[in-house]
């Protein structure tokens, strides 16, 4: 490794010169890349709720509110991102708040540490409380701000960020389009088809839209940088419409699972899929551990996933959805050396399957 970048095989022994680490009996692996996941949340994880509206009325947006505050998303930015370096994630996809603020705190908090960040302020206009929504013209503004000061500045990258379709007027989600067609190197994040009333509400508030995914298709949101959080109700031709433009859904297995949310079906999706957390509607910013939920997930729905493919799907494939497999998700010479050591025999259980 030089520089953080891997160049190849050593060609000798390193000297005594050198400190020594010994990692026998762990895995050296790429750092984890989770695409979804909520740094306010952080404090609510676990929550006892009903369901998702419910609980985002109860527990979230209460929580979320004292991100105005710029010491309240300094202080939650740091935590967060450290607990995510913790779990071995060295990459990822995050909702902040509707503060500007907290975009702010995330982006200089993930530079200090050397992450690969990718956030944006969350546009919400409508159908949340006060202290939680914005305006169009002011969104905007706010918007281009930290597109012009973070975009593309060191490991930062912007996303365009929707909460969902019932936090935004058309008004609002026509302006999100925009700023992705205005330029194509920004990403885009939202939550999409996740819960059975969350879909109904959609229809209400949307009639002339085919599908919720209709609801940001139309105004071109759907392209080949959108991570769509979730994706359980989608129908055929949402599938087909996502395979189409490219974008990608990040599975939630512990919050579905928490949440009551439903079951994703992973083997009929015929698109790119990554593995996300979705503190704290999930329940662990582990993701080895949503690994194993995403397998219970696939067993409920009678099918099987192999560790290979979720591993892939936290690492590789998340990198290859992003449009950033040249750099991050493997251990290819170029790479960024985003790494991370796997202690999986930790504790009395796992380690009598080692000898």
């Amino acid at each position: 490794i030089e520089e953080g970048r891997i160049v190849g095989r050593q060609a000798q022994a390193p000297d005594d010169s050198w400190a020594r680490k010994d990692h026998a009996g762990q895995l050296v692996l790429p750092g984890f890349i989770d695409t979804h996941v909520h740094c306010p949340q952080l404090e609510v994880i676990g929550s006892y709720g009903t369901e998702l509206l419910d609980w985002l009325e109860r527990y979230t947006f209460p929580a979320e509110c004292a991100f105005a505050d710029p010491a309240r998303s300094q202080a939650g930015a740091e935590v967060f991102l450290d607990a995510l370096l913790a779990s071995g994630t060295t990459s990822a996809v995050v909702f902040p708040t509707v503060h500007k603020v907290s975009a702010e705190a995330l982006f200089d908090a993930a530079a200090v540490r050397g992450m690969r960040l990718i956030t944006g302020k969350v546009l919400m206009d409508r159908h949340a409380p006060d202290g939680l929504r914005d305006d169009v013209a002011q969104a905007e503004r706010d918007c281009i701000d930290l597109i012009d000061r973070f975009h593309g500045q060191g490991r930062n990258a912007y996303a365009v960020t929707v909460r969902f379709a019932p936090t935004s007027t058309p008004e609002q989600l026509a302006m999100a389009g925009a700023l992705c067609r205005a330029d194509a190197s920004l990403y885009m994040q939202t939550h999409v088809a996740e819960n059975r009333a969350e879909v109904a509400w959609v229809a209400q508030l949307f009639p002339q839209a085919r599908s919720y995914l209709d609801v940001y298709a139309a105004v071109g949101l759907v392209h080949e940088r959108a991570v769509l959080a979730h994706g359980i109700w989608l129908d055929d031709t949402d599938k087909r419409l996502i395979a189409d433009r490219g974008a990608q859904v990040a599975h939630c297995p512990s919050s579905n699972l928490f949440l009551g949310s439903g079951l994703f079906d992973w083997p009929g999706a015929h698109f790119n899929v990554s593995l996300a957390s979705d503190v704290g509607g999930g329940t662990t910013l582990s993701l080895p551990r949503n690994m194993g939920d995403a397998y219970k997930v696939q067993a409920l729905r009678g099918a099987r996933l192999t560790a290979w493919t979720a591993l892939h799907a936290a690492t590789r494939g998340a990198a290859e959805g992003l449009r950033l497999g040249h750099e991050i998700g493997g251990l290819s010479v170029g790479q960024t050396a985003d790494l991370c050591v796997w202690d999986w025999a930790h504790g009395p259980v796992a380690q009598s399957h080692t000898q």
